[in-house]
Parts: C-alpha cells; sequence; structure tokens
C-alpha cells in the first residue's frame, strides 16, 4: 500500500486512513514525499551544487520524518517505508504504485490524483483533505 503525502502540510485524513488500512491489512505502508529544488536554485545561472542539494534533501527527510512521528507512535504494528525523492508528486506516485495494491493521495486541487489515475497500474484512492 501506498500513501502520498506532503510533509510540509500533510493530510492528516489520508495519512490516518494509510496507516489504518495497513494495519488491518496487515501490509506495509509506502510514503512517498515528493519534492522540489528551492526557487533559489532555479534561479542561479549554473545547476545546483550537490552539497546544497544534498543539505535540501536531508531537509526533506526530516520533514517526513516529523510529520510521521506521530502516525508511528498511534500504529507501531505497521510496517513504513518512508521514501523521500525530487520528483514530480504523480510521478513519484505512478512509480511507488508499481508496487503497490493500492495508491492513496489527499486531494487537495485534485491535479495530482488526476495525473496518477493513468499512470497508476493499480487502484486509486482519492482522500478528501
Amino acid at each position: 500500500m501506498t500513501v502520498g503525502i506532503d510533509a510540509r502540510n500533510s493530510a492528516s485524513a489520508a495519512v490516518g486512513l494509510a496507516f489504518e488500512a495497513a494495519r488491518s491489512r496487515g501490509v506495509r505502508l509506502h510514503v512517498v514525499h515528493a519534492w522540489t529544488l528551492p526557487a533559489q536554485a532555479a534561479e542561479r545561472p549554473f545547476p545546483a551544487l550537490e552539497k546544497d542539494r544534498a543539505t535540501w534533501e536531508d531537509d526533506e527527510v526530516q520533514r517526513l520524518s516529523d510529520a510521521l512521528r506521530p502516525w508511528r507512535g498511534k500504529y507501531p504494528e505497521v510496517d513504513v517505508l518512508a521514501d523521500v525523492v525530487l520528483l514530480a508528486p504523480e510521478v513519484a506516485l505512478a512509480h511507488a504504485a508499481g508496487n503497490s495494491g493500492l495508491v492513496m493521495a489527499g486531494r487537495r486541487s485534485g491535479r495530482t490524483a488526476l495525473a496518477l489515475l493513468p499512470d497508476a497500474g493499480c487502484p486509486v484512492m482519492v482522500v478528501p483533505v
């Protein structure tokens, strides 16, 4: 089972539903947080330095860890694979869904869920947030 999460503004309804579904099915929960380079990197006339990219990614990993901490405490029996990827959310979820029986996405704008539908390769659950 896979769920997409924005660690900066996590949709607790989608995350809670994903943890509960993984617990009840006894399956591992793959949590995917997609991120992009900061605007300051796009403004540079040269590509971002590897050191800077690594620092930004470390910050995203910490954000995801912080966002998952209460859920891991509430559902200690759920095996969680936390994944931070530098991709568009719909691309990251489509890749992760290839090994999943279900992919869940919170719906704020619906853009990610709509883009995910044709490429998911498994059922997609869109959770209102």
